[in-house]
């Protein structure tokens, strides 16, 4: 049974996916338990599989019975195993806090938005668990389509930036397929594995060199790292709100483990360090990310779009910390993969319940939620301050290895543009609190819907327990990190 985990953690929601294309017509509550219970599933498949990873080691599923790298498998290790936890976890809380969403936003597409959310989270998962460069490439574009698709739902500013995303992800798609094929013509292979033991004799061919820039390059563009990052903001601030509850916390967070799964597994870390200037260029853009993305967020007055430039920001955390590469940078672009992806979902979960009652995601709409919206406020509070990595949340601790590796390299743009984005993170954060905490004289506090599920005028639980149960997790991540770290990395590529 243990190995054929991996291949259920992919059938369960395709499958559910195609089954609420025709159910989900007629019966629209049939659409989202169906999803529901798809995230159930791969939970707690993904569970037992980390599990069985700690007990016995890797876990490889190969398609058809042929063997590697003949055939195509899937595998398994410590460090996807974790994102195979993450992806489901996102997606069970997301999908909870979009019932409603989606029932007030998108009343006519409920079944549609079902489906596309499931073939999503079946791409993701599949990006994450693949051992083959092209299979990769094939979940690569079941997620990329659907998140096209998914965020093109809503209104019509939401279908442009989904054309556009969709223009954009297309490029990023050519060039990593691009670089698939000139590593394929080098080693007549597309197995992860296999392509680890061949590539290093070939590490001196121009062949091999063209792949791996292409493929880093499609990933970036993937990732929304700057300057490929264009078609971030608008997509994410447009998106209906339960599409940027899961998008956003999770697309470019699975793009950046992607990364991390090219450079230091399939190459090894020598010629990504070493021999080819990859690591130098990945510290230098992730720190123009941070200052930019930080920068631009101060200027927002909507609240969902100053989130996404500080994704764009938080994505140079990553991407730098990646490229400073060692030890200790890696274990907090690892840890920080997985703690934005919390943070991000906390606080889209709050823009969409902000939305739900006040009829819009501009900061102004959140002018007196500490009073009205307690629960809200508590959550999103927890949320900014784990951004703006402040203990015992997880933020500070992920920042804490990134700021490490970065003093011990002795790469101080980069260790100067995480403080940097710390201080403009405080302003940015306290200046919606200060939004909610004080009402001034003439400040109106537009509410379009009538409370009923509380007093004070709080969203439904089903929207408000999601958002409740992620700052929990993000104070339990940030008060457990030793374990969390050691257990992803206690086989860390540079160890």
């Amino acid at each position: 049974m243990r190995q054929q985990l991996p291949a259920i953690i992919i059938i369960v929601p395709l499958m559910l996916s195609l089954i609420n294309s025709f159910a989900g017509r007629r019966h629209a509550n049939a659409a989202f338990f169906l999803a529901l219970a798809a995230m159930a599933v791969c939970l707690a498949c993904s569970a037992v599989i980390f599990n069985s990873i700690g007990a016995h080691g890797v876990i490889r599923y190969q398609f058809g019975g042929w063997p590697s790298p003949m055939g195509i498998e899937f595998r398994v290790d410590h460090l996807n195993a974790f994102m195979l936890i993450l992806i489901p976890f996102i997606g069970l809380v997301t999908c909870l806090h979009g019932k409603k969403s989606v029932e007030k936003e998108l009343p006519d597409k409920i079944s549609l938005f079902w489906c596309l959310f499931l073939l999503l989270i079946t791409g993701l998962l599949g990006i994450s668990i693949t051992g083959d460069l092209f299979n990769l490439f094939v979940f690569l574009e079941v997620a990329s389509l659907t998140g096209y698709a998914i965020i093109a739902v809503g209104n019509k500013s939401a279908t442009v930036a989904g054309i556009r995303y969709l223009i954009l992800g297309t490029v990023g798609a050519s060039f990593y397929l691009l670089g698939v094929g000139y590593l394929y013509l080098a080693t007549g292979t597309l197995n992860m594995d296999d392509l680890a033991r061949l590539l290093p004799e070939l590490y001196h061919s121009k062949t091999v060199l063209t792949g791996f820039v292409f493929i880093l390059t499609g990933l970036g563009i993937k990732s929304a790292l700057f300057p490929m990052h264009i078609w971030l903001p608008d997509a994410y601030t447009h998106a209906p709100s339960a599409a940027s509850a899961v998008v956003a916390p999770l697309m470019t967070k699975v793009t950046a483990y992607v990364i991390i799964r090219i450079m230091f597994t399939v190459f090894h870390p020598r010629f990504s360090v070493t021999l080819v200037p990859a690591a130098d260029i990945m510290v230098v853009t992730g720190t123009a990310a941070i200052l930019f993305g930080a920068g631009m967020a101060l200027s927002q007055t909507d609240f969902k779009r100053m989130l996404s430039y500080v994704i764009i920001a938080e994505t140079g955390y990553i991407i730098g910390g990646i490229g400073v590469a060692n030890p200790l940078a890696l274990k907090g672009a690892v840890f920080h993969i997985i703690n934005d992806a919390v943070m991000m979902a906390c606080l889209f979960l709050t823009a969409g319940q902000v939305m739900y009652r006040k009829g819009g995601h501009h900061i102004n709409d959140f002018k007196g939620i500490f009073k009205t919206m307690p629960f809200t406020s508590a959550a999103f509070t927890v949320g900014a301050l784990a951004v703006i990595g402040v203990p015992p949340t997880n933020g500070f601790f992920s920042k804490w290895y990134l700021l490490s590796g970065g003093i011990q390299a002795n790469q101080w743009g980069f260790v100067a543009a995480l403080l940097i984005c710390t201080l403009i993170n405080i302003a940015l954060f306290f200046r919606v609190i200060d939004k909610g905490l004080f009402v001034r004289a003439g400040d109106t506090c537009r509410q379009t819907v009538p409370p009923r599920d509380f007093r004070a005028g709080e969203a439904p639980f089903i929207m408000l327990f999601p958002a409740v149960i992620l700052a929990a997790v993000i104070v339990l991540s940030g008060v457990f990190n030793q374990f969390i770290v050691n257990e992803v990395l206690r086989f860390s590529v540079l160890q």
